[in-house]
């Protein structure tokens, strides 16, 4: 089950124990099942884990650990298990996005360490797996960050904002890619190197950026495993009055840049560059072998600089009360833009929704403007690109000339 990732094969090897507990049998003693007995077993597991309120996404996750038990044995069930919410996390739909006031008391609520990792993951986008891999064999290190340099046990770095290089095998899509840390980040990651060569550690381009909090496990390996970075996080998190998870303070960071893009400071292209995620950035560096335009990464740069209002905690940052405001003309502008009127948005207090509940009025409203509420129209062929590129669904041709087309699912 683990042939491919490691992670994912320890939780679909934990889900399948715990489908084999509820279910009072062995994973061997499934094989030898009938079809039809696996996939009553199944759903019957379901309706049990439904009934205790479990989220639909964990029931999900079972199913799909037991199916890959089976496949792997050479098993194929051709019975569809369905499970109710599949995409529902309850347990993340009320989490709070830090406030840059928030951010700061995580900061320091924990030691130079936990700080390095928060500001990290909150400041560049950074994930918890690339500080420090699943097992702790790899993670980042000093040489991933080309302007940094020692000398006579001093910690400077020749550019600010600085460059993060995001290597292949520390990559989620294992492609390479590159992100910044501003002067606030700076700092922290300064103080923290230098305090560990004042304590006789020699550091080398080679060295790792978050070494193991214990001693005993430093002797192992030089690397922090990804649940230690977590567990390290949440502590400060916890220690700070707040109960969210490590990985909101990478949410945090797709948040206030989405805020800083909404104010003109920032390309889209450019985030989802420095989350690691795909685009259009990441496609042309992936075509030229990681390399970009010195211009394009100065520009990159620049831009990030001009972002860190929204995300640094220093006085540089921006109030909470500065952000509420640009927070409330996001939305206004995104409800006029769908063809709500300031009237409407005030008396239908559309600005007090959750963002979940917001983007389904968006929806509504754009699907009910495409064809004032009729679900399906007729088209001339001349007109069916501009259709489509305005969001309509092509459903079939009638002749040569004409087409029908429905305005897109919800």
């Amino acid at each position: 089950m683990s042939r491919g990732s490691m992670i994912t094969g320890e939780v679909y090897m934990r889900r399948l124990g715990q489908f084999c507990e509820i279910n009072n049998t062995d994973p061997i003693a499934i094989t030898k099942m009938t079809e039809k007995e696996i996939a009553n077993m199944l759903m019957d597991t379901v309706s049990l884990l439904e009934s205790q309120g479990k989220a639909g996404s964990f029931i999900a996750g079972i199913v799909k650990s037991v199916k890959s038990w089976l496949t792997f044995n050479g098993i194929s069930i051709k019975q569809k298990i369905k499970v109710k919410g599949v995409d529902s996390t309850p347990s993340l739909k009320d989490e709070k996005i830090p406030s840059q006031e928030e951010l700061k008391k995580i900061f320091l609520s924990g030691d130079k360490k936990s700080r390095v990792a928060s500001s990290l993951m909150a400041f560049s986008g950074i994930r918890p797996e690339v500080l420090g891999s699943y097992n702790g064999s790899d993670g980042l290190k000093i040489m991933d960050f080309p302007e940094l340099e020692i000398k006579d046990n001093e910690v400077t770095f020749t550019k600010i904002p600085t460059m993060i290089i995001i290597r292949p095998e520390l990559s989620k899509t294992r492609k390479r890619y590159f992100t910044f840390l501003g002067p606030e980040g700076c700092q922290y990651l300064k103080d923290h190197l230098e305090e560990r060569m004042r304590k006789g550690e020699v550091l080398k381009p080679e060295s790792p950026i978050i070494t193991p909090v214990r001693e005993k496990d430093r002797s192992k390996r030089e690397h922090i495993r990804t649940i230690n970075i977590g567990d390290m996080i949440r502590k400060a998190i916890r220690k700070s009055g707040l109960n969210q998870r490590p990985y909101v303070l990478r949410a945090y960071f797709d948040t206030q840049l989405m805020m800083a893009e909404s104010k003109g400071l920032i390309l889209r292209d450019f985030r989802q560059f420095f989350m690691g995620h795909t685009g259009d950035i990441e496609h042309r560096y992936t075509l030229n072998k990681g390399k970009l335009p010195e211009n394009t990464i100065e520009e990159m740069r620049n831009s990030y600089q001009k972002s860190l209002k929204f995300l640094e905690t220093e006085n540089k940052g921006i109030s909470e009360s500065e952000m509420n405001k640009t927070i409330k003309e996001l939305k206004t502008s995104m409800l006029i833009l769908a063809g709500f009127s300031e009237e409407e948005i005030e008396k239908e207090k559309l600005l007090e929704l959750s963002n979940e509940d917001l983007i389904k009025k968006i929806d509504e409203k754009r699907i009910k403007h495409l064809n004032n509420g009729n679900s399906q129209k007729v088209v001339s062929m001349r007109e069916l690109k501009q259709y489509i590129e305005q969001g309509w669904e092509f459903v079939a041709n009638i002749n040569s000339r004409e087409a029908i087309i429905k305005v897109p699912s919800r």
